[in-house]
């Protein structure tokens, strides 16, 4: 029962709480405190009755707290978590909505176009690489054999056609994993979820992007069937390498279409999704075999296969496993590449690029570059070679840029300018005889003081009076000083300009000796007149280019400057060049049964050697050397050079039948249905000249 007071007693109760001090904090004061602690009357004064020091039956704490029974305990933890619940739901909906509201409107989504692929085939559609951003061509879910998908589900998604785009059931068995594991092992992101992202958002890991990547999924398996995006998926996803889908996988690591993949190779595919550097066929066979064990496994946890097809997939960790080099041809689609803009504009559709290289020779350009720098490379001391050959029209047959395109991108045939050496001084040549000079023309070998310059032969000796046609077959380079300054240096260098070379070279003598810095595709380029008759060239690689429906988008068409040496000169330099192979420093040059002409080149101490040499119908030049400049040990133009020259040359024209090069200025070409040892060259009497280079070993 509550005791209520007259304001003169809470006055009275207040005074008294004055004297004895404020109650603590939080304390109630009952109704007997409010009393004074007296006697059970109000009128006592002093001291109380016997009952004074006695607490109230409620104490000065109020009313005795109940115990703490366990339905108790369990009810408070109730309402607890349920309040937490509340509040979590009430956050998690707020960080959702704020991130969700960052989208754009959902009415404008739209899965983005695949970027174009840019499929690149030699003369013979034999692939020679896929370029664009995603590096290989969409394949369709149903052309792929049915354990390459289930390759990919068995180890990345396990429940992915039964989760509805967010798998709770994953991310809680991830945690598991993680928290057993004491570092983040596993993940919880679906297919669906991955798409998202590769799709639509970047790859920061963030809240903000995990709650889009989810809100994504969602709308994705809406809007799409799970067969659709699990083909959005395959045609995605990043392999490593460079390479972007399933098929520019396939490719890149075995030289094969997806739609071709074996068992066990969809599986080291499907094991490099995981991390594709460190799982890599090329860099790491052993664990990209034991990785394909565990999705073997997998998918036979899975049912898509037996655990006996299992068995007989997996690959021995301890053998290699045969993946696709990166090769020459790889120097050819760099090439293309960087040319597509300027014949098409941007590509914005898949296109199929046809070019004008024959494979066989390509392959066989590689092979014998790579066998010589093998072989000779430590002890000659050089590391790098490049060939470049083509038609007479100029159509680029094969191209290697260098030993290793996996090691060095850098293309050595068409991007690196060196000296040429004496590979350049027929076109010092040519201009002498459109000035008058001709094969027989006598002038000087001897030593030249001209403006502080002084040219030397490179074996350091002179031959006196000589022809033209003998200077140039021994490379003296007095002679072609001696040229040089009498036609001027302007010209040379016009007429350079006039045979296709675009590079800049400056009008001084010194460049009669190939000092000037020209791309081996140049320099192999400018002798293609000598070959076809005088008619100047455009080295070019692309025949056509189409869409997958057939359109024609570009389709090359001969054209070039037209002539540009006169038919007369014509006969003259190929009579010139095709002494320096009978008898001159390219005398190691043979290809049976053809007429064939060309001219070394050998830098300053001897840091580039160079040979261009042609027949009637191709036009092969190479160079050996280092990239840092650095000298070879005794390699010459007329050396190693040569000799590929020889091998590639004698592949190329297998099965073709001989044809003269143009012109008639003293060419007798030989009888190529008699062989060689039965009908032996006459013997040639032997010059000062030749004694002289017999004995220094003149290969210049």
């Amino acid at each position: 029962m509550d005791i209520k007071l007259s304001p003169q007693d809470r006055i009275s109760s207040s005074a008294r709480r004055g004297r004895r001090g404020a109650p603590k904090t939080g304390k109630k004061r009952t109704n007997s405190q409010k009393s004074g602690g007296g006697g059970r009357g109000s009128g006592g004064g002093g001291g109380g009755g016997k009952n004074s020091n006695k607490k109230s039956p409620s104490g000065r704490r109020g009313r005795a707290t109940p115990p703490l029974t366990f339905w108790r305990v369990i009810g408070k933890m109730f309402y607890w978590s349920l309040v937490l619940g509340i509040w979590a739901t009430l956050a998690v909906a707020g960080i959702i909505v704020y991130y969700a509201i960052q989208l754009p409107s959902s009415d404008s989504w739209a899965v983005p176009k695949r970027p174009a692929n840019i499929r690149i085939i030699a003369a013979n559609g034999q692939l020679i690489s896929n370029r664009g951003k995603m590096g290989g061509e969409a394949v369709a879910l149903y052309e792929l054999p049915q354990y390459v998908p289930a390759a990919v589900i068995s180890i990345e998604d396990r429940r992915f056609y039964s989760h509805f785009g967010i798998d709770p059931i994953g991310i809680a068995r991830a945690m598991v994993v993680n928290i057993e594991a004491g570092r983040i092992v596993a993940g919880g992101s679906t297919i669906t979820q991955q798409v998202a992202k590769n799709l639509f958002l970047t790859p920061d890991q963030t809240l903000g992007r995990k709650v889009q990547e989810a809100l994504l999924a969602l709308w994705l398996e809406r809007n799409y069937t799970k067969n659709e995006i699990l083909e959005l998926y395959l045609n995605r996803v990043y392999f490593g390498a460079g390479t972007f889908g399933i098929e520019a996988a396939s490719q890149r690591y075995f030289g094969k279409s997806a739609r071709n993949l074996s068992l066990g190779e969809a599986a080291i595919l499907a094991g490099l999704l995981k991390a594709p550097s460190r799982l890599s066929p090329d860099k790491n066979p052993e664990a990209a075999a034991k990785r394909a064990r565990v999705v073997l496994t997998a998918m036979a946890e899975e049912g898509y296969i037996s655990q006996a097809e299992a068995k007989a997939a997996a690959i021995d960790p301890n053998k290699r496993i045969r993946t696709r080099v990166a090769g020459s041809e790889y120097y050819v689609a760099d090439w293309v590449e960087t040319l597509m803009k300027s014949y098409i504009g941007e590509v914005t559709q898949d296109v199929i690029v046809t070019t004008t290289i024959d494979w066989d020779l390509q392959k066989y350009a590689e092979f014998a570059i790579r066998e010589m720098v093998a072989k000779n490379g430590e002890e000659r001391k050089f590391s790098q070679g490049a060939l470049v050959s083509m038609d007479t029209s100029g159509a680029v047959k094969a191209i290697v840029g260098g030993t290793d395109y996996s090691t060095s991108q850098y293309n050595r045939a068409i991007t690196a300018r060196r000296q040429t050496g004496s590979s350049f001084k027929p076109i010092v040549y040519l201009t002498a005889l459109e000035a008058g000079y001709t094969p027989d023309t006598v002038v000087e070998d001897a030593p030249l003081d001209y403006k502080g310059w002084k040219p030397e032969n490179y074996n350091g000796k002179y031959a006196g009076k000589v022809t033209l046609r003998k200077a140039i077959s021994y490379s003296l380079n007095t002679v072609a000083a001696r040229l040089i300054i009498a036609v001027t240096p302007k010209a040379v260098v016009e007429t350079a300009h006039r045979l296709g070379i675009s590079s800049q070279i400056d009008p001084v003598p010194s460049i009669a000796l190939g000092t000037a810095g020209i791309s081996l595709l140049e320099l192999t380029g400018a002798y293609a007149p000598f070959a076809n008759g005088g008619t100047g060239v455009i080295p070019h690689v692309i025949t056509s280019i189409k869409t997958t429906d057939g359109k024609v988008l570009y389709q090359n068409i001969p054209a070039g400057p037209g002539r540009v040496i006169a038919a007369k000169y014509v006969a003259m330099m190929n009579d010139m060049l095709s002494s320096a192979i009978d008898i001159g420093t390219g005398k190691r040059a043979h290809l049976k049964g053809w007429p064939i002409a060309g001219k070394t080149g050998t830098t300053q101490s001897n840091r580039d050697a160079v040979f261009v040499g042609y027949s009637a119908k191709l036009i092969t030049g190479i160079w050996l050397g280092n990239d840092d400049d650095s000298p070879m040990n005794r390699v010459g133009g007329g050396s190693l050079p040569v000799e590929i020259w020889s091998e590639f040359m004698t592949r190329a024209h297998q099965g073709l039948a001989p044809t003269n090069l143009p012109g008639t200025y003293g060419i007798i070409p030989p009888d190529p249905l008699k062989p060689d040892a039965q009908n032996p060259p006459p013997r040639q009497k032997r010059t000062l000249v030749d004694l002289i280079n017999s004995l220094f070993g003149n290969n210049n």
